[in-house]
């Protein structure tokens, strides 16, 4: 199939001129951009809960194969509904769309955000052990901690809860399971006063070391653009 489509990538006849073949180039090009849209949360241009579903089940299979881990982080705002209650579900959409700003600005371009569904989000960090993974959220946890919003001319502050975790290669692990026991975490953060990031505390975790200037070149992208 591959092979046949890389084959009509140039005319038959060698008429790259031809109206009917840009026709049809026009329209390939036309169903990657859906493919895409149909990849993105309209909202906040993370990815959505369908793209987390794919891309989650195709990390856990690459560290069954290689050995890397997979990391996960799941967030909810806390309090959020409150957002809506108060100032209404058009600013709420404004805070929504500012908090995934900030967010893509402090992961790295490897880490694929995704929203969850309403005010949760997931992000997969690709060959991340867990020592990393709790680095990020509490980066993630303190940014938005210290950062501001103008909704209807009041400065509102925001905050949010983390449940943290890694997938080493359990070989009976589903990955809905794998989420199960990383929204586990998460509900503890909330039961503890939220704003907090929880993880497995059993687990040994060895202070991870700190990137050089150079390697948060490679792995950030300052003024990172959305998916899409």
């Amino acid at each position: 199939m591959n092979q046949r489509m890389h084959l009509q990538e140039e005319c038959p006849v060698g008429n790259q001129e031809c109206p009917v073949f840009k026709e049809v180039q026009r329209l390939k090009e036309k169903c990657r951009k859906l493919e895409k849209l149909s990849q993105i949360d309209t909202l906040t241009r993370f990815f959505n809960f369908r793209y987390l579903m794919l891309s989650l089940k195709r990390e856990m299979e690459r560290t069954r194969r290689t050995g890397f881990p997979t990391g996960l982080i799941m967030i909810d705002l806390d309090h959020f509904k409150k957002i809506n209650d108060t100032h209404g579900h058009d600013a709420g959409n404004k805070a929504l769309i500012w908090i995934a700003e900030i967010w893509l600005k402090n992961i790295r371009c490897i880490d694929i955000p995704c929203r969850y569904g309403g005010d949760e989000f997931v992000i997969i960090l690709p060959g991340t052990d867990l020592p990393q993974v709790i680095l990020t959220a509490k980066r993630l946890r303190l940014v938005l901690e210290k950062s501001q919003i103008k909704l209807n001319n009041k400065t509102i502050e925001l905050t949010a809860s983390f449940g943290a975790n890694t997938y080493r290669g359990e070989s009976d692990l589903s990955v809905d399971a794998f989420i199960e026991r990383t929204d586990k975490f998460l509900l503890k953060a909330k039961s503890k006063g939220r704003n907090h990031v929880c993880y497995d505390e059993s687990e040994k975790v060895m202070k991870p070391t700190e990137v050089t200037v150079e390697e948060r070149e490679k792995l950030f992208i300052g003024n990172r653009q959305p998916p899409l």
